[in-house]
């Protein structure tokens, strides 16, 4: 695999939870990885980025996207109609971009579904729901779909699940793209940001595991390049995450009662762990508490019980040894 060669970065100004978001240009390759949120004012700072970058509109080729987001694909058929350029996302995303607008109803009738199974209140889910506001994004767009190991303007994909059902991390040689893989300070949100997984924490520390092992493997360092900020410590900061994850393990059971409660709901956990939650941070509290728990399931540490919402109790393991993240 050739390097990145040049690569440039474009900062588009806070449009989420996580920051000022990265576009990546790869003026050599003709490629743009994550076009950045939707509306005009992105769309001037994309152009002039580009511009800036070497690679004007024009000569774009092929724009990639790390996941279905709408701060990192808001622009990326706007791009890619501009430039009569290739589109691509992996297989499990796509559909959330080339068909946005049956794809956005059936995300919010999914969400509502997943957040009244965490306990999230009737009254709560409604007023999450009134509050999603479409994205000035196309309803459909044709999109080319990926795979975990192929290959995209010269670039290795590799499937990282665990933020979402088919985030990538795109892999360059010298440097690997992360998305919202890993990132510089802040942990990514696993459980509330893809309601479609149902085993996320388990599956998003796979793909840590998965990107670590890659960096090392490498004959050189890679150049790490986040969706949020401008660089990160790769290797150092995925064992910060994992042990985030670990101590947040341990956080969740320890609000949960004795075998003879009535449980707890994964909604309950998360007002104490993060305190009154409303709009986006109460889907994204429930599910943060939501993968922790089902997480402490699976190593007996916590058991689902009951009917209706979600409840957990302590389970029969009462030891954390081995069950690091």
């Amino acid at each position: 695999m050739r390097p990145a060669g040049t690569t440039e970065r474009i900062a588009h100004t806070a449009a989420s939870p996580e920051g000022e978001n990265s576009t990546y240009v790869l003026p050599d390759r003709g490629v743009v990885v994550d076009p950045g949120p939707p509306g005009d004012a992105s769309w001037e700072v994309l152009r002039s980025g580009l511009s800036a970058a070497g690679l004007p509109v024009e000569r774009v080729e092929t724009v990639v996207v790390t996941h279905w987001h709408a701060d990192h694909a808001g622009l990326a058929p706007r791009l890619a109609a501009a430039a009569d350029a290739t589109l691509a996302l992996h297989e499990a995303d796509a559909p959330l971009v080339a068909a946005y607008a049956a794809e956005r109803n059936r995300r919010l009738d999914r969400d509502a579904r997943r957040l009244r199974e965490w306990g999230v209140p009737d009254a709560l889910v409604s007023e999450l729901r009134d509050a999603d506001e479409p994205s000035p994004m196309p309803h459909e767009y044709p999109v080319v779909t990926l795979t975990d190991g192929a290959a995209v303007g010269g670039i290795e994909v590799v499937h990282a699940p665990g933020h979402t059902a088919g985030h990538v991390v795109l892999d360059a040689g010298d440097a690997l793209f992360l998305g919202d893989a890993v990132l510089p300070t802040y942990t990514p949100n696993v459980g509330g940001t893809d309601t479609r997984l149902t085993d996320a924490l388990a599956t998003y520390l796979d793909t840590l595991d998965r990107i670590r092992e890659r960096a090392r493997e490498a004959d050189a360092q890679p150049v790490a390049f986040p969706g949020h900020g401008s660089s990160v410590e790769l290797l150092d900061r995925i064992d910060a995450i994992r042990a985030h994850h670990t101590e947040r393990v341990r956080t969740a059971v320890a609000e949960l009662s004795d075998r003879d409660g009535d449980g707890v709901t994964p909604w309950a956990v998360a007002r104490s762990l993060f305190g009154e939650m409303r709009g986006i941070h109460a889907k994204m509290g429930a599910g943060e508490a939501a993968a922790h728990l089902a997480f402490a399931a699976d190593r007996g540490l916590a058991e689902r019980v009951g009917v209706g919402p979600d409840r957990y109790v302590r389970g029969d393991a009462r030891s954390f040894d081995g069950v690091d993240c």
